[in-house]
């Protein structure tokens, strides 16, 4: 049988040959998504694949069938993780992986022990979604099982995961929403997320700090609600912050789409119109939040971020010694309505 070579990939995707090797040497300017597309095509057509790509194929026999679980908190809260735990169970089916959900409580005890499950060879490697609570995430970090994280809390650097990071870029798209937005005559700019809640959320605060700075904007700090919010009394204490302030800014950067919806609840109950008087984003692109379809946000792939976390836990169960790696997926920035209005002269 004739060897596949990079020219028979590109010809079966409809690509250049010069997309493939551009993968395959290291190069950058290839998608996420195309380079799944890339590898699969590969592994179909029985490509000698460089080391780093190679994932065990859905025909190879085994006589174990590997076990991931999924440990999730809370995850009945947003549609948008359970897409991603949607397509983990996809992408898993494709290799005959097990999957198995192990829930973890959002508030813990000082004598909570993690489930045995996850330490006494039950499961093969864990994937880590919506946990944030800073000691759960310390004992999963201490579990020998390979382990891949979907953002982790600032208070526990990269080198104490013992897993993998993979992370939604925040910091660029931030940036480029303010700039639009002092573009358009504002600078009077607030933002709106607990900081030290997620990584991700320090970062989009990141986006907003270094825009505000790059224009020479001043940052009002009575703008910011950056401190810890609780996770079942947003609506209320977004209402308390609105209420001390004597004057409320131009716009408002949010950390994510549900921080944004209750924004604008809040302020459309006060008869403020947005975007006339005041500018919100939001982030993620979830479609289940009240005004969602005319909200600035940040749209988040949740279907690619699903296929690359199963991917890249049977990367780490098959590769346990290999370094840890950080990864981030990229988002696009969506203008719509909410922040398209220019200041009144």
């Amino acid at each position: 049988m004739k060897k596949a070579t990079l020219q028979d990939i590109a010809d079966a995707l409809g690509i250049s040959r010069v997309t493939v090797w551009k993968l395959f040497s290291g190069r950058e300017g290839v998608s996420e998504e195309l380079k799944n597309k890339i590898i699969q095509k590969a592994i179909e057509l029985n490509y000698n694949l460089p080391e780093e790509y190679r994932l065990p194929p859905k025909t190879q026999p085994s006589s174990n069938q590997i076990t991931i679980s999924i440990v999730v908190s809370r995850p009945e809260t947003s549609l948008f993780w359970m897409t991603i735990i949607h397509e983990i169970a996809k992408e898993g089916t494709k290799y005959n992986i097990n999957l198995m959900y192990t829930y973890l409580p959002s508030a813990i005890t000082e004598d909570y022990t993690l489930p045995p499950l996850l330490s006494n060879g039950s499961v093969q490697g864990i994937i880590v979604l919506n946990v944030y609570h800073e000691k759960l995430i310390k004992m999963l970090s201490e579990l020998p099982t390979p382990k891949v994280f979907m953002d982790s809390v600032n208070s526990i650097p990269f080198n104490e995961l013992n897993g993998d990071l993979m992370l939604i870029e925040g910091k660029s798209c931030i940036a480029t929403i303010v700039d639009h937005i002092i573009e358009l005559g504002r600078t009077d700019i607030g933002f709106i997320g607990d900081i030290n809640y997620a990584q991700t959320n320090y970062e989009r605060y990141r986006g907003f700090t270094h825009a505000m700075n790059e224009h020479n904007v001043r940052i009002n700090p009575k703008y910011c609600m950056i401190g810890s919010i609780g996770i079942d009394t947003y609506q209320e204490e977004i209402e308390d912050f609105i209420n001390r302030l004597d004057k409320l800014p131009e716009a408002f950067i949010c950390a994510s789409d549900f921080i944004a919806s209750l924004l604008c609840k809040s302020l459309e109950k006060r008869g403020y119109r947005i975007p006339e008087d005041i500018a919100i984003s939001g982030f993620d692109g979830n479609p289940e939040f009240k005004g969602a379809a005319d909200l600035t946000t940040v749209q988040v792939h949740n279907k690619d971020i699903g296929i690359r976390l199963a991917i890249q836990a049977l990367y780490r169960i098959e590769h346990p010694s290999a370094c840890y790696e950080i990864s981030y997926f990229r988002s696009d920035v969506i203008f719509r309505e909410s922040t398209n209005f220019p200041l009144k002269k």
